[in-house]
């Protein structure tokens, strides 16, 4: 007698589901696309899987991004959304409101975060990737999270940002103690957030008097009709802009690199091609990284404001909604040969930036520091090993981001 599906269904939010997630993922594609499932905060939740249906819960009007929605009380207790963000009071920044709050400060927010500033800060962050090499390249080893991944993003948003350089290395601990939330204690999240906010706050009023050319002072700048941003929606939107900023960039190089390093006939046309001088395929390379196994595992809280139907599931109203963009990014019904890695893919519509009125405003950055950074690895370190059987490397816990806790790697050591 064959196995009933229910019987069949893996077992998710484990630590062997951590490590691998697209198997369980591709069984609740096939069998569950709209799943109801409890998390392991032990709240309630639906995950949307297929990429059709993601696309549509990602820019449907009625799936609120407000805490407020849910219609339970978990969001008092910090157990939906950014740990300490509601103790800190930073939750007015654009991944937690809706329009017109979020049109209007993602407006303002836009003419600081320029593309031209985006471009204008190539040459920086080419400095800081060679600087962070240039400390571990003669030694022949390293780990490319602690070493290379998490720092260069820290550097480049709090240079971006405008946190004078000594100020940065606090910045650095109070975001590795927020990445570290999945295997420790909640509380030390909450204590790294609200010593963030009350820095920002303080930085936020010096930079009043004392205008540069950086991002908090192009948000005190921005205006839209008269209108500014407040202290407190300032110093939100630089948190959030830091906190979504930096911990994608660093599980887009991590994830990328783990990739590349076990691909290595894919690895070796992207090393020939940087080798011509051309930025053609690192350029769809990270397009490729982004989908087959991107940075943020799952799009962040949606609550139900009305009645609606997803994948022909019905889903109440105050409900959390949670779409799987690395489900949907592996959906054979949207992409090709979809565990391939293909790092010349063309047809790439992927969903690891979001979609809708809340795609990634950071996107241009992160892409920017993804393609200089793997490129530079690629060229300095050209003889990069794994360093580890990849059975032992261990993934970070957590429910939206996926990264890896560490990525040992070898090679020839060069001055």
């Amino acid at each position: 007698m064959p196995e009933s599906v229910e019987s069949t269904q893996p077992q998710l939010f484990t630590w062997e589901f951590a490590a691998d997630p697209y198997p369980a993922y591709a069984w609740l594609r096939e069998h569950a696309p709209v799943h109801r499932t409890t998390l392991p905060s032990g709240v309630d939740a639906w995950l949307v899987t297929r990429y059709a249906d993601a696309r549509q819960a990602l820019a449907d009007s009625r799936l609120s991004k407000n805490p407020a929605h849910h219609s339970e009380q978990a969001h008092r207790s910090g157990r939906v959304g950014i740990p300490g963000e509601r103790q800190a009071d930073l939750m007015t920044h654009l991944l937690n409101i809706d329009p017109p709050d979020h049109t209007r400060l993602r407006r303002l927010v836009s003419k600081a975060f320029t593309p031209r500033r985006v471009a204008e800060f190539e040459p920086r962050v080419q400095q800081l990737t060679d600087r962070l090499i240039d400390d571990f390249a003669a030694r022949g080893t390293a780990d490319l999270i602690h070493e290379f991944a998490f720092p260069l993003p820290i550097y480049a948003i709090c240079d971006l940002l405008g946190v004078p350089a000594e100020d940065q290395d606090d910045f650095r601990d109070w975001a590795g103690m927020m990445i570290r939330h999945g295997g420790g204690p909640r509380g030390g999240v909450a204590r790294a957030v609200k010593k963030m906010r009350a820095y920002l706050l303080e930085l936020i009023h010096r930079k009043r008097a004392d205008l540069g050319d950086d991002l908090i002072s192009g948000l005190i700048r921005a205006s839209d009709h008269g209108e500014h941003l407040s202290e407190n929606e300032a110093a939100a939107m630089a948190f959030i802009l830091l906190f979504a900023g930096f911990e994608t960039t660093v599980n887009l190089i991590g994830n990328g690199m783990y990739a590349l390093l076990g691909h290595p006939e894919q690895r070796a046309l992207l090393q020939e091609s940087i080798g011509r001088g051309e930025r053609g395929l690192l350029a769809t390379a990270v397009e490729e990284l982004l989908r087959y196994d991107g940075p943020v595992e799952l799009a962040t809280w949606r609550f139900a404001t009305h009645p609606l139907t997803i994948g022909g599931v019905d889903i109440p109203v105050g409900d959390p909604v949670l779409v799987v963009l690395a489900a949907a990014d592996r959906d054979p019904a949207r992409f090709a040969a979809e565990n391939t890695l293909d790092l010349a893919r063309r047809d790439n519509p992927h969903l690891g930036f979001g979609h809708g009125i809340h795609y990634c405003i950071g996107a241009p950055l992160a892409r920017l520091e993804g393609q200089l950074a793997i490129a530079t690895l690629l060229t300095r370190l050209p003889d990069l090993s794994l360093a580890a059987d990849p059975a032992t490397l261990r993934w970070r816990g957590g429910l939206i981001m996926r990264g890896l806790r560490e990525l040992p790697v070898t090679f020839s050591p060069r001055s």
